[in-house]
């Protein structure tokens, strides 16, 4: 990873998730299916936390299914729009309304030794590791679990080769390693840490269909160096023209690479703080 890697604008990113607020419930339809994925991993996890953190929570999606799997638990969804905070307030009731938190996931606003459980489904990708996990590692307590899950570099790999054959600006948001997510892990002194890789192909009847979802999540290219002048009508019809020539059987086809990781929190031995073992039992311990 380079420092280049993480020139984001963040105030774009929190920008473009604010406009997408209304619509992202409706077009989040693969974040809601990777995030069913991610919290399935939880049944062979023997761990009854107390307070859970779902970092990056969007409208709320595994917020609500984290309280539902954990009825006598306190789940704090956190995220950096407020509009997507406000479409998360609106879906869970009026009652629930203190357990929604603005705040960046780069600097947590919560005291160390916080949580239980930290989940994020599909919010790093807009993050710098370097910073997040230090801070994760931070506000989890002794044997706490962090689950997580990004996009990795062969994501819209087909976007990505079509805007390269009109010229060499970054289009594309660059997605992480998960190599090099893993080697972050560790630089934070999370323990154990265990990562995956699954690859989704989704196909779009042509270029727009595909180019409005990702509009609708809020999907944007935020890199510093992303080219701020419109784009011509000449280069855009070269982009489709070569996005549509990957087409078979009359559709286009996007890909996901999608990046599953886990690790634990300090021990608590090393720490200094008396965990009950039962809450540190682990799958096939």
């Amino acid at each position: 990873m380079t420092e280049k890697s993480f020139a984001l604008d963040r105030g774009q990113m929190r920008r473009a998730f604010e406009r997408a607020a209304p619509a992202y419930e409706r077009a989040a339809w693969l974040q809601r299916e990777i995030g069913a994925r991610l919290l399935a991993r939880l049944d062979v996890i023997k761990l009854v936390p107390t307070r859970v953190l779902d970092l990056g929570c969007g409208s709320g999606y595994c917020t609500r299914a984290l309280r539902k799997r954990y009825r006598q638990t306190e789940v704090i969804g956190l995220d950096i729009a407020p509009a997507m905070l406000r479409a998360a307030r609106r879906r869970d009731g009026w009652w629930r309304r203190n357990r929604w938190l603005g705040g960046d996931a780069e600097r947590l606003p919560f005291a160390a030794a916080s949580f239980d459980m930290v989940i994020s489904n599909l919010s790093l990708q807009w993050c710098d590791p370097e910073r997040v996990f230090p801070e994760v590692a931070r506000v989890l307590r002794p044997g706490g679990l962090f689950m997580f899950t990004s996009f990795g570099p062969d994501t819209l790999r087909e976007l990505r080769h079509a805007w390269a054959a009109v010229d060499g600006a970054p289009h594309v948001h660059g997605f992480i390693d998960m190599h090099d997510l893993g080697d972050a892990l560790m630089r934070a002194r999370l323990a154990e840490p265990v990562m995956d890789v699954d690859r989704l192909t989704l196909t779009y009847k042509d270029v727009m269909s595909l180019l409005r979802e990702l509009k609708d999540i809020g999907a944007h290219n935020v890199a510093h160096d992303r080219p701020r002048a419109l784009t011509g009508k000449d280069r855009f019809a070269r982009f489709r023209a070569a996005y549509e020539a990957k087409a078979r059987d009359g559709r286009i086809p996007a890909t996901y690479e999608v990046v599953y990781g886990q690790a634990w929190g300090p021990p608590a031995a090393s720490a200094g703080v008396a965990v009950p073992l039962t809450q540190l039992r682990r799958p096939g311990k």
